[in-house]
């Protein structure tokens, strides 16, 4: 109620004010038509004052050239002029536009204020019988004396019906001068006792119109009817409102507590590791708190997930740094005395397979115990601006020859040089393990391809081959410490790999490879934040 109460006061305001302003706007058109007529009936006569057809009244227009020109003008302009004519000195009609007026004798028409217009005096007599009299004196060209007077008639009612037109019922419209109507629509004094909304505007005094005013008024009841029909719509709307709310409380109610008694049993089944899909029905608000629990919830494995990732690089730790003492020494002394026995001339072929066995063991377990050291204390970056170009070049030269081996082409698909920040030295390593890899698990003849490519914010760095990839209940777990699927291997290599892409604010991540094998796809910031 307070808020269709509010609304009919704040639409009944606006709507005042707009109807206001309207017959404000309408009641300047008007001051400016009347103005702008008024100008043009005087500039007539001053103008036709002076053309030298005027001259014709110092020989009494004996060749009717005169009156023919006024006949003329009066047709011209239909009913504006009831009369134009032209009187000597004497008061003695010279000319006329009507024939019968010829040789009448008129008397000055009584003087009720005077207009300049172009240097030139014009007077105009009280407005009497729907008519304006506007009046000039003709000057002898060659002498510069008055011969006589220019008189036009103006057809007052044409200023009624200009009301009539623009002022449309039940508004209603008046002319008033120096507080005297002298215009009117017919029913502008019933409007007017009634007191309703007005409006006004005043001529300007370029014309010595200062005190012409003219007034608009509309009824009070009929201006504001439309908002009060509002009311009624108000009204009942209110009442509909309040019967509807009645009826639809209960289902409305029940639509809304069953999608959050759903939502409650969602939150509870994860809670007891009972995995669920989160309730799509109900309001939009409920939808959405379902999406931000599911997400939550989702967020909440990702970081169960992370917690076990940390909880597997502790124990990693751990080993290092156990194993980074222990077990180094004794692998030096076992490398250095292999070194040192190979070097023996009467040594048998046997024991040279054998002390090679030793050299490689020592030397794989060195790079494992490197692995872990690397996986447990990743080192603080280095930033400095690196041409990827160049660096990939780098890893593939240096690798060539354990690819020679097995017979497996590397190819650089790099065409451009695209500069980033980050640290040269671990992001070699990251090149290096993921070609290193796939030299591992390729046969031989295999082929491998590295490429990269840039935007307006990263550069992109992919390293595929032709293997048979990664079966797909696997893809999940090849980041992972520890998981791997080479005889042989650690499942260190892409942990530390990510671990590095990560530390430089970048993401990697697996896909098919175009060649049919794997790809792994590093994607980096061009600048380091």
């Amino acid at each position: 109620m307070l808020v269709s109460f509010l609304s009919f006061y704040q639409a009944r305001e606006a709507l005042k004010k707009e109807i206001t302003h309207d017959l404000q706007t309408l009641s300047q058109t008007v001051a400016n038509n009347i103005e702008r007529m008024l100008f043009e009936r005087m500039q007539n006569v001053q103008s036709w004052s002076q053309l030298a057809v005027m001259q014709e009244l110092k020989i009494g227009d004996v060749d009717k050239r005169l009156s023919t020109f006024l006949q003329e003008e009066k047709v011209g302009y239909g009913e504006m002029y009831q009369e134009i004519y032209v009187v000597n000195l004497q008061g003695e009609v010279i000319a006329s536009s009507s024939n019968n007026q010829m040789g009448q004798s008129r008397l000055a028409a009584k003087n009720w204020f005077k207009v300049n217009l172009a240097d030139k005096t014009l007077n105009l007599a009280p407005i009497t019988q729907n008519t304006l009299t506007i009046s000039q004196v003709i000057l002898d060209e060659n002498a510069n004396q008055a011969i006589g007077q220019l008189v036009a008639v103006f057809n007052w009612k044409i200023v009624q019906d200009l009301f009539n037109h623009a002022v449309q019922n039940p508004a209603a419209g008046a002319l008033y001068s120096d507080g005297h109507l002298i215009a009117a629509t017919s029913n502008w004094h019933k409007v007017e006792r009634a007191h309703g909304m007005h409006a006004s505007a005043n001529l300007s005094g370029q014309f010595n119109l200062q005190n012409w005013q003219v007034k608009i008024d509309k009824l009070h009841s009929v201006a504001i009817a439309p908002i009060n029909r509002l009311a009624y719509v108000f009204l009942a709307l209110l009442a509909s409102t309040l019967l509807l709310a009645a009826l639809l409380v209960a289902p409305i109610a029940q639509a809304i507590t069953q999608p959050l008694g759903k939502l409650t049993q969602f939150v509870r089944g994860f809670t007891q590791n009972q995995l669920a899909v989160a309730p799509k029905s109900g309001p939009p608000e409920v939808q959405e708190l379902s999406v931000a629990f599911e997400k939550m919830m989702a967020d909440l494995i990702k970081t169960q997930a992370n917690l076990t990732r940390a909880a597997k690089l502790a124990v990693v730790g751990e080993m290092a740094a156990a194993m980074s003492h222990e077990v180094r020494t004794p692998l030096g002394i076992l490398r250095s005395s292999a070194d040192l026995l190979l070097r023996e001339p009467a040594l048998t072929a046997d024991g040279r397979e054998v002390l090679g066995f030793i050299v490689s063991e020592t030397e794989r377990l060195s790079n494992l115990v490197s692995s872990l050291i690397d996986s447990a204390r990743p080192r603080a970056l280095n930033f400095t601006t690196v041409d990827i170009d160049a660096l990939i070049k780098k890893c593939v030269a240096m690798l060539q020859p354990q690819a020679q081996v097995k017979q497996i082409l590397i190819e650089n698909l790099t065409q451009q040089s695209i500069q980033i920040q980050c640290d040269a030295e671990q992001m070699m390593q990251v090149l290096m393990n993921l070609i290193m890899n796939a030299i591992q698990v390729l046969p031989n003849a295999g082929s491998i391809q590295v490429k990269s490519f840039c935007d307006a914010k990263n550069a992109t760095i992919s390293v595929a081959d032709n293997g048979q990839g990664i079966s797909v209940e696997n893809q999940a777990q090849i980041f992972e410490p520890f998981f791997t699927q080479r005889i042989g291997g650690v499942g260190l290599g892409l942990a530390v790999v990510r671990q590095i892409v990560h530390a430089h604010q970048g993401d990697i991540v697996y896909s098919a490879s175009p060649l049919g094998g794997a790809q792994f796809t590093i994607t980096l910031p061009i600048l380091a934040h």
